[in-house]
């Protein structure tokens, strides 16, 4: 089972450690706890937080098990408030090799794939133990540790002083505070919502690739230029576009929390102004909750709609043919037709940022052309993968998610395979202008 973690007990234990370091769990470094035939138990520990002092020192305790270095340490896990006696042992004739065992097995069966662990060191009167956090990352804990620590698409490990990150937000926080106390000082609080409004997905779309090619010197996103086209999607979406996201919406929002709670009247206590404006306020909360899930999948769209144009590729988007609606057909919706003069060339693309069941809509919809769908999810279940290739799906993921996460699977190739190969080696008519761009 996966236990739920929130933010106040994670900031609670940040709060008691100088160094923490986060790691994104990988397949290995929990399948063992719902596998009982997995020879790995427990999870890798990378050689520079081996060797950062991070944990004691790891020793050989014995004289016949030289090449064998390990330590024990106490460790506390939080969400159980249980207390382990944990090793780090580290294998000197597999190079590099080192393993965390001594774990409860609970807290990482049913974990969403890419989910996080959280350590770190913390006094005791009779000494030095390790506190312990698993975030799922599917919990809204995980996007505020992302949003906090900058954990960015191609995090794996690292250490971290929080300290440093806390106080940096605080920071940002009370640049803004005094804006919006300046704004409702002198009356101008709603021309600073009208200024803080939220950019429209196209623009913040076009903001981010721009910042992107510009930190680049690209003159183009052509998918055929780009080393590792679906690395850059994945930075694009997950990394820059959010961050610019995630700053405006902060502004936009809490205007929006100040007008409706200041909107009660002059002298209405803090407590009379939320229980009368709770409707304003649960409005606006849910409004932000919609607009972010509608502005993640829009967001991917227009990304991929800049690499096919970029690239020169023919393509129609978001056509309705016979009542279905696909993301991205090549060359036009007309050539899914049978006895179309182009059939023998045509495919669709489809765009989720994340699938969990959703991919199963694409598969009912039984389209005559080859079927790929895009993705930067990096939670994906091998079943779900498989069942995929079941129904003829080719899952299309980011170069760098394909070599640590769905490398044993041939129905997952990288975006850079499939313009490369399925668009340019056998499709290569579908080199052309586009035919259709978005509105």
């Amino acid at each position: 089972m996966a236990y739920q973690t929130d933010w106040p007990e994670i900031l609670e234990w940040l709060g008691k450690s100088r160094t923490v370091w986060i790691k994104k769990l990988a397949r290995n470094d929990c399948s063992w706890a719902e596998d009982s035939m997995k020879r790995q138990y427990g999870f890798y520990v990378p050689s520079d937080v081996r060797n950062a002092n991070f944990f004691p020192p790891l020793l050989a305790l014995s004289p016949d098990r030289a090449h064998i270095r390990e330590t024990e340490l106490r460790t506390f896990w939080p969400t159980t408030g249980e207390w382990r006696i944990s090793r780090v042992v580290h294998y000197l004739r597999k190079g590099s090799e080192t393993h965390f065992t001594g774990l409860p097995k609970d807290q990482f069966a049913g974990l969403t794939p890419a989910s996080l662990l959280l350590m770190g060191a913390f006094d005791l009167p009779d000494g030095l133990a390790h506190w312990i956090l698993i975030v799922d990352s599917a919990s809204e804990a995980a996007a505020i540790v992302e949003s906090v620590f900058d954990l960015g698409s191609d995090f794996h490990t690292g250490l971290f002083l929080p300290a440093d990150y806390l106080l940096r937000a605080r920071d940002e926080y009370s640049q803004l505070i005094e804006e919006l106390s300046h704004a409702l000082a002198q009356g101008t609080l709603p021309a600073f919502i009208a200024s803080a409004a939220l950019p429209s997905t196209d623009a913040l779309a076009q903001m981010a690739q721009t910042q992107f090619m510009r930190g680049r010197r690209l003159s183009s996103l052509s998918p055929f230029a780009l080393a590792a086209p679906g690395d850059a999607v994945m930075t694009i979406s997950r990394d820059i576009e959010y961050a610019l996201y995630r700053q405006a919406e902060m502004r936009h929002r809490a205007a929006e929390v100040l007008r409706i709670l200041t909107g009660q009247g002059g002298g209405v206590d803090i407590a009379t102004a939320v229980v009368r404006g709770f409707g304003a306020l649960d409005a606006t909360f849910l409004s932000a909750s919609q607009h972010r899930k509608s502005r993640a999948g829009m967001s991917f769209e227009h990304h991929i709609r800049r690499l096919l144009e970029d690239g020169n590729i023919r393509y129609e988007a978001q056509a309705v043919t016979g009542g279905r609606r696909p993301d991205f057909v090549m060359p036009t919706s007309a050539s899914l037709a049978n006895n179309a003069a182009e059939h023998h060339v045509s495919m669709v693309l489809s765009a989720k940022t994340t699938l969990r069941e959703r991919w199963k809509q694409i598969a009912l919809e039984r389209f005559a052309s080859p079927i790929f769908l895009a993705t930067v999810d990096d939670r994906i279940s091998d079943e779900a993968i498989r069942d995929m290739s079941g129904h003829n799906i080719c899952l299309v993921v980011p170069e760098s998610l394909k070599e640590s996460d769905y490398d044993v699977h041939p129905n997952v190739i990288t975006f850079g395979d499939f313009f490369r190969y399925e668009v340019g080696q056998k499709r290569p008519t579908l080199l052309a202008a586009p035919a259709f761009r978005l509105t």
